[in-house]
C-alpha cells in the first residue's frame, strides 16, 4: 500500500495496488473509490482529507509505514 498527500490540495490517496483504473465510484462526500476492470478497489481519494480525519499534525500521517493486510 502507498499513501500520497497533496498539500496544496488537502487529498489523500490511498493506493492499494498498481493494476489499471477502470472507473470511480463517490461513495460520500468527498470520499472516492477507484476500482480496477474486475470491480476491486484499487485507491480510495480523501478530499479535504486534515478536516475529514480530525489529525492535529498532518505530519504524523507520514512517521512510519504500515504493512497493509488484503483479503485474498
Amino acid at each position: 500500500m502507498r499513501i500520497h498527500y497533496d498539500h496544496r490540495e488537502d487529498a489523500l490517496y490511498l493506493e492499494f495496488n498498481n493494476r489499471p483504473y477502470a472507473e470511480s465510484d463517490d461513495v460520500r462526500d468527498g470520499v472516492v473509490f477507484d476500482y480496477d476492470k474486475r470491480g476491486k478497489i484499487i485507491g480510495i481519494e480523501i478530499l479535504n482529507a486534515s478536516r475529514v480525519l480530525s489529525v492535529s499534525s498532518r505530519s504524523s500521517w507520514f512517521k512510519e509505514e504500515m504493512p497493509a493486510h488484503t483479503a485474498r
